[in-house]
């Protein structure tokens, strides 16, 4: 038992709301916080990215996604890389140092959802959205995403088989 130091009322405050995944699709948005994190095995960084939809459905709602920028996998390097490259052309700033540049600038960000089920530790996990790619708000330009957009001339070989 805890006893709280003062009586709370929840005639007075709004209760929280549980968040459904979104649906899939394009949503206009913005970075609203990011900073340099340490990898679980303390043996790299990834950029940490906070992103809040600015309108339409899920206005609000907030996105997360995570680029390994420094790490032993070169692979996880160059995807980070890669989307970091779009979400600065997303927002028009394409030389930084400070993630904070990027910051208040709106986008599209494409948004997929993760199916619910075992995850590659084998514990059960909900469906979640996921960051798939990110593109200017004027949207003329091509999606240029994360590691998932593949051109239709990709070959069809998986990157853990090619020479």
């Amino acid at each position: 038992m805890a006893k709280l130091e003062t009586v709370f009322d929840a005639n007075n405050i709004e209760p929280s709301t549980s968040y459904d995944v979104l649906q899939p699709g394009d949503y206009p948005a913005h970075i609203i916080q990011s900073e340099m994190r340490s990898t679980k095995d303390g043996m790299g960084q990834y950029l940490w990215i906070e992103m809040e939809i600015t309108d339409g459905p899920g206005r609000g709602r907030r996105l997360f996604d995570r680029l390994n920028l420094i790490n032993r996998n070169e692979k996880a390097v160059e995807i980070a890389n890669r989307a970091l490259s779009s979400i600065c052309r997303a927002v028009g700033v394409l030389q930084t140092d400070d993630s904070e540049d990027l910051h208040h600038k709106e986008m599209l960000v494409k948004v997929a959802v993760r199916p619910a089920g075992l995850d590659k530790n084998g514990v059960m996990r909900d469906a979640q959205n996921e960051i798939k790619g990110y593109k200017p708000l004027g949207g003329s330009a091509s999606l240029a995403s994360a590691p998932v957009a593949a051109s239709a001339a990709a070959p069809k070989t998986p990157p853990w088989k090619r020479a």
